[in-house]
């Protein structure tokens, strides 16, 4: 597949609503933002899936938040991808892009040419929201189950929010108009208006008795979700990332029964908070010994951002706890 110059909607999210049915959700795209974040490491096959799959999730989550919040997903496991890191800050002030910047961290001799999902192993999945300074942050954590890392958002949702909540992905590479390997992502996320939902009394449909988006919906509220669950299941995967149809369009196509509104679309941006002064802040817990062992033989302290690759270099005698006395 060839996909030509940037469009309109790259790296972008649309929120939107069912009137009809009463049911909110969200259209995203990440194009540029998923190059540029994965293009900060040499990730194998699976991994750059499975960060392109949380990265997607990140920012059709991270859309609600409000301004200079931010939200976080990680997954922690035993497999060989042992962790994997996403931040979604929100805007500075109205009408500025969100960023979102992803990394993992994983074991390259267990890396295997299995599914992405089967990569991870006993561990769980978890979002965390931090409102700023004087909070306390929350957080949320749901297993590892339902064969992707969407089942587990899905899960999550519905254990942990009493929401239901459904995702369509859609990442890969594909040819730029340059011949050169580009990512393109898109999704589509529903969910049902928060209100008093029935906790299902002994446990969910789900893997291990986990909670589903349909144990949760009732009466008119189980009608409606099931007819646009229908809809959804019609989605091409090609809709998600191609260039002919804007979101616009999709969601007409989709849903032009439940009479769908939409709301001011939200840019998003690769983006990192690293600089050197919070690298010296993060060292300034460490004792003169401690930085004396970080010294590497050409005198100098040396760290590196995991999620952007930025490299900084230090001089040992301005960092740690001494130096802040």
């Amino acid at each position: 597949m060839t996909i030509g110059s940037k469009l309109a909607w790259d790296d972008t999210v649309l929120p939107f609503q069912l009137d009809v049915s009463d049911i909110r959700g969200r259209i995203a795209r990440l194009d540029g933002v998923l190059n540029g974040v994965l293009s900060q490491h040499d990730y194998p096959e699976p991994v750059e899936a499975l960060v392109a799959e949380m990265a997607l999730l990140t920012a059709l989550i991270g859309q609600t938040v409000k301004l200079r919040w931010k939200l976080s997903l990680q997954v922690q496991t035993r497999g060989a991808v042992r962790m994997i890191a996403t931040d979604y800050f929100g805007p500075e002030k109205d009408g500025q892009p969100a960023r979102i910047r992803a990394y993992a961290s994983f074991d390259a001799e267990k890396v295997t040419s299995d599914p992405a999902f089967d990569q991870l192993e006993e561990g769980y999945f978890a979002i965390l929201i931090d409102q700023g300074k004087g909070t306390t942050p929350y957080q949320g954590i749901t297993p590892l189950a339902g064969g992707s890392l969407a089942a587990c958002a899905e899960a999550y949702f519905a254990q942990s929010e009493q929401l239901p909540t459904r995702f369509a992905l859609n990442f890969g590479k594909v040819i730029g108009a340059d011949g050169q390997g580009e990512w393109r992502a898109g999704g589509l996320m529903i969910q049902t208006m928060p209100k008093a939902s029935p906790f299902a009394q002994g446990g969910g449909s789900g893997e291990d008795g986990l909670l589903r988006p349909e144990d949760l919906v009732q009466g008119d509220e189980e009608e409606n979700w099931r007819r646009v669950n229908f809809h959804v299941d019609t989605v091409d995967e090609l809709e998600l990332i191609g260039p002919d149809l804007p979101p616009t369009d999709l969601l007409v196509r989709l849903f032009h029964e439940e009479q769908p509104r939409v709301f001011d679309a939200q840019p998003v941006r690769f983006g990192c908070t690293c600089s050197e002064e919070r690298v010296r802040n993060s060292l300034s817990i460490y004792s003169a010994r401690d930085i004396e062992k970080m010294t590497t033989e050409e005198g100098t302290v040396t760290a590196d951002c995991q999620f952007c690759g930025a490299h900084y270099v230090l001089d040992p005698e301005t960092v740690g706890f001494e130096a802040r006395k």
